[in-house]
């Protein structure tokens, strides 16, 4: 590919990116934008009248660590992923 076509891809991708901006300029989840999936489930679940079984044991004092919680088990997830991945890339090289 040449430099023209490089130019014409670069100016495509910042058009489909900026088009969607210019759309929805100043509208946010207030006006029904943007809304997520666990907003739109929480509330169709409050609609059925449910009432849940049991309550938390403990609950997070702030939403900085409920995060950092979360956070914490991302982080050990992956690394137990990445020990079992490298593991048995390991071996596979040995087995060679």
């Amino acid at each position: 590919m040449n430099n023209k076509q490089y130019l014409v891809l670069l100016a495509l991708v910042a058009i489909i990116a900026i088009i969607p901006l210019a759309m929805y300029s100043g509208l946010g989840e207030d006006d029904g934008f943007f809304g997520g999936a666990d907003g739109a489930a929480s509330e169709a679940i409050e609609e059925t009248g449910y009432e849940p079984w049991f309550e938390s044991i403990w609950e997070p004092p702030s939403g900085e660590i409920e995060s950092l919680l979360f956070a914490l088990q991302a982080a050990i997830g992956a690394a137990i992923i990445g020990y079992v991945l490298g593991y048995y890339n390991g071996r596979a090289k040995k087995d060679e």
